[in-house]
């Protein structure tokens, strides 16, 4: 017996001598700095032996590729990694040489393309500030650990109406970073574009001059420009979870549809964006996607994305007439206050049934919870993003559905309405998480 245990003990040995005989891969920033130095005049070069060390430790470990821009995590390359080096000439005359090795040992790390542009990311500022892109590595600490996205907007919902022309005229607003315009970003290295101040209404010579970055997530193409939009990727699992809502293995029967009934309905997204869970819709397979969003960026992304993925698109602005024609998404430049009015002014036979209505405005988007009830015209769900302490989701359960009973009870109508799922995203702070409360509305009873 012991004959027998030895020998594949001896195997799992030789095994792990094996792999870790192999070569540690080198972090490719920490390449990029070695390769640097070695680049550098003689005559700077004084003391170099106790700077290596300390420059590795404090420089990032870790990165982001959104072709073909290169994001660094707050606070990287800051003030207090360049006093290591205590060298003028150094800072001045040699920092592009850096930043070019670094693209370079990254996109080779990579191997998805030419890496040409870099920038440290930060939190999406609520107040405004001169510039979009115009972050200084002395205000580089984000307000909060992830960017939320463009679609973040105010609590109260009161935002301003929007005018959207070409002629450059600004937009109306408080000095609060009602677009959420990521200020904050950290321009290093690369042309991004124009620096426009957030109030301006781009121009299609603005956006043609802008500096584009992609990703893709589930399959999916996404499109923003990152001095005016931010991206959220810690959204991947909810846009996720939407493409498999209708799926036949659901285990709440109320969400398996048969395709067919699925490809006759419709959804609305309150909160576009650059098209998080608009496309999410598209690809599940509805018929028609309406969205409202207030950043003009942000809809030239979504734009430009929808294309990207082959899907048709129609941007509709201010004053404009909302017409569906055949477009699978249509998008309204504008306050979604009247989005219930506009959705009123036409043939509901051009959507067919709505079947979904995405409310995802962080840190709640309460205001938008009676609208969004009133644009299901049967049975549907309504995905409700809200921060929320952890221990107060079952309190707060019970409060959205007391809160949607009340609407139904006065207006006489019989539908009911059920938290049928509590989607924990991702957390927002210490304690608290970015939920999606899955309502359900149905009339008891009754199949449709």
């Amino acid at each position: 017996m012991e004959g027998s245990t030895s020998e594949p003990t001896s195997l799992h040995s030789a095994s792990r001598a094996s792999r870790s005989a192999r070569p540690k891969l080198v972090n490719p920033i920490e390449n990029a700095i070695r390769s640097w130095l070695q680049i550098l005049p003689h005559e700077l070069l004084n003391g170099v032996d106790s700077w290596l060390e300390v420059l590795l430790s404090r420089a990032p470990k870790r990165w982001v590729v959104y072709s073909p821009m290169v994001l660094l995590p707050p606070g990287s390359f800051g003030e207090e990694w360049w006093k290591v080096v205590d060298s003028k000439q150094v800072a001045s005359k040699h920092i592009d040489e850096l930043w070019v090795l670094l693209l370079d040992s990254i996109e080779r790390r990579e191997g998805k393309g030419p890496l040409t542009h870099l920038a440290v990311n930060s939190g999406i500022p609520f107040h405004k500030t001169p510039s979009p892109g115009s972050g200084s590595q002395e205000h580089s600490k984000p307000t909060d650990e992830e960017n939320c996205g463009d679609n973040i907007q105010t609590p109260s919902g009161k935002i301003p109406d929007q005018g959207a022309n070409s002629d450059g005229d600004t937009l109306s607003g408080s000095e609060e970073n009602i677009l959420r315009t990521p200020s904050g970003l950290i321009i290093i290295h690369g042309d991004f574009g124009p620096s426009l101040s957030p109030e301006t209404v781009p121009t299609a010579r603005d956006f043609e001059e802008a500096f584009w970055v992609s990703t893709k997530q589930n399959g999916i193409t996404q499109i923003w420009a990152p001095r005016y939009t931010m991206f959220s990727r810690g959204n991947v699992k909810e846009k996720a979870r939407l493409l498999d809502f209708h799926n036949s293995n659901q285990k709440l029967q109320s969400r398996s549809l048969p395709k067919e009934k699925v490809a006759n309905n419709s959804a609305v997204d309150l909160y576009a964006g650059i098209g998080y869970f608009v496309f999410s819709y598209v690809k599940m397979g509805m018929r028609r996607v309406v969205g409202w969003e207030l950043n003009p960026w942000s809809v030239e992304g979504l734009r430009r994305g929808a294309i990207a993925n082959g899907w048709s698109v129609k941007i509709v602005r201010t004053h404009e007439v909302l017409d569906l024609v055949e477009a699978q998404i249509v998008v309204v430049l504008e306050d979604n206050k009247k989005a219930v009015q506009r959705l009123r002014s036409f043939g509901r036979y051009k959507l067919g049934v709505i079947r979904h209505v995405n409310c995802g405005l962080l840190p709640t988007s309460e205001d938008s919870w009676e609208m969004s009830l009133e644009m299901l015209d049967g049975d549907g769900w309504l995905h409700l993003h809200q921060n929320v302490g952890v221990n107060d989701v079952q309190a707060r359960i019970a409060e959205i559905e007391e809160l949607f009973m009340c609407w139904l009870r006065r207006t006489q109508d019989d539908r009911v309405a059920e938290v049928e799922h509590v989607e924990y995203v991702k957390t927002f702070a210490p304690g608290v998480w970015h939920c999606v409360f899955d309502v359900y509305i149905c009339r008891p009873h009754r199949d449709e």
